[in-house]
């Protein structure tokens, strides 16, 4: 071979190797990324090419599929009661993407999971078009609807568990929205109106806003007295002078109202919700063993996944006058309602704190199940002997407190009631708070937080036992009207 001929052999042969290169990259390196890419237009065509598999709560679909009569998208999805059902469902929009359990399940939906391989060859062998799975929710419709109509047109949100398994009963935002409305591709007007809201009817404020918990709090600061030892029950006198100044200030920490606070014991303290007296525990305890017990409850957790991971609920590490604060639901103490429902849930199972969790199974569309969630203990958060005791004073709350609109006849309830401060001098609104917990001959079934963020309420009348209890209530009887 001369060296010319060469030379044009060794070139083709260089160009030969970098194409074999480029494809292998493309085929093993980059193919995922460009499968889901955001600009690759096909991924989503085909997404929306066969009806979608379905979320589906107490044995019915909450979603659908119907033809769009378009070129590119075949079928768009549709939502039953999509506004009540928004902070479970989250959206599949063939423009703006999805969210919550349409995100994290749409391989399963569309028929692409790796775990419906064997359906989707039997498919192709049959000639069957592909089908997607479906998600089975632990969801309750009835307690849903308690708590979406309780909301009605107020700004605020419901979690609602079972504390024995964790399992999440009811999840209410409002404002709320209809997905259907933004599930096409032309509803670039509804999107421009949803997104530019002032009261963010898209945000989930269930599990992605955190709010100060006010005195709610206080069921976690009495739990940190008792496990540590800083009272030996809620009924023994506390040494809780009146008034009370906060450490290192002068400022005096009022309570709401002339209430019996001067050294009353943990029961009579969470019956009229003294300041004095819990700011004094936190004080007493200290910033260490106050954020150690709310992490007990699920605090300062970033990875609470139901599987749509919620906001991080926040107890600070803080100064001496501040952690006061803390310890009554104020400062920088920041909760989600599905968080303070785990508080209400952990007193309410023997101190045993459960992971909450929204997806039961996962089934094939040969109705086969692929996936099967396990309940999981998340901590001990308190000794079975503080449980129990705050068990009682919670009750204490409800037959003879500031909760008595959360009294079931005939039926055992625990809860606290909460007026959060907020806004600069606390200028805004307060948010308006209840937790709670129902009880039957197979323990409690039900676990409930309820927050008021706004209402047409007269600011003086805003209270966690007017507003959210009423709620709370009518969230449980629908529970104990269904439960087993």
């Amino acid at each position: 071979m001369n060296k010319p001929v060469r030379r044009i052999a060794i070139f083709c042969g260089l160009l030969v190797l970098a194409l074999l290169l480029r494809d292998n990259w493309l085929q093993f390196v980059q193919a995922d990324d460009l499968k889901t890419h955001k600009n690759n237009r096909r991924v989503d065509i085909a997404r929306y090419s066969q009806p979608r598999g379905n979320i589906i709560v107490d044995g019915q679909a909450i979603t659908g599929s119907v033809e769009t009569g378009g070129v590119d998208f075949k079928y768009k999805r549709t939502y039953n009661d999509g506004a009540m059902w928004a902070p479970v469902t989250g959206r599949s929009s063939q423009v703006y993407g999805a969210t919550q359990l349409e995100k994290l399940y749409d391989s399963v939906l569309i028929g692409d999971d790796d775990r419906l391989f064997f359906n989707r060859t039997v498919d192709m062998l049959t000639g069957k078009g592909k089908k997607g799975g479906d998600v089975i929710t632990t969801l309750n419709s009835k307690a849903q609807k308690a708590a979406f109509e309780g909301l009605g047109d107020k700004k605020g949100a419901v979690a609602a568990i079972d504390p024995r398994t964790g399992k999440i009963l009811a999840l209410a935002s409002t404002p709320s929205y209809d997905p259907s409305k933004i599930a096409g591709a032309n509803d670039g007007k509804e999107w421009t109106s949803l997104d530019g809201d002032k009261n963010k009817p898209m945000l989930n404020r269930a599990l992605r806003e955190t709010y100060p918990p006010g005195s709610t709090f206080k069921v976690v600061t009495a739990a940190a007295a008792l496990e540590n030892g800083l009272y030996k029950d809620v009924d023994s006198k506390t040494d809780s002078p009146l008034p009370w100044t906060l450490p290192d200030t002068v400022t005096p920490l009022k309570n709401e109202g002339d209430i019996p606070c001067k050294d009353a014991s943990l029961r009579v303290a969470m019956q009229w919700s003294c300041n004095t007296v819990f700011g004094k525990v936190s004080a007493d305890l200290g910033n260490k063993k106050m954020m150690e017990q709310a992490q007990k409850f699920g605090y300062n957790n970033d990875k609470l996944d139901t599987p749509v991971r919620a906001a991080q609920s926040i107890y600070p590490k803080d100064n001496r006058p501040q952690n006061a604060m803390d310890g009554i639901g104020q400062a920088s103490n920041r909760a989600t309602p599905l968080q303070m429902a785990m508080v209400a849930a952990a007193v309410a199972n023997d101190g045993k704190l459960m992971e909450p969790y929204m997806v039961d199974k996962v089934r094939a569309p040969n109705l086969n199940v692929i996936e099967t969630h396990q309940p999981k203990e998340l901590s001990q958060a308190m000794s079975r002997d503080t449980a129990r005791k705050l068990q009682s004073a919670m009750e204490t709350v409800v037959n003879d407190g500031t909760g008595k609109n959360g009294r079931i006849p005939g039926v055992t309830v625990g809860g606290k009631t909460g007026t959060a401060q907020h806004g600069v001098a606390n200028s805004e609104n307060p948010y308006a708070w209840f937790i709670s917990y129902a009880k039957s001959a197979n323990g409690s079934p039900v676990a409930v937080a309820v927050v008021i963020e706004g209402s047409d309420t007269m600011r003086d009348d805003i209270a966690g036992g007017a507003l959210a209890a009423p709620i709370a209530k009518k969230v449980m009887e629908a529970v104990l009207s269904t439960s087993k």
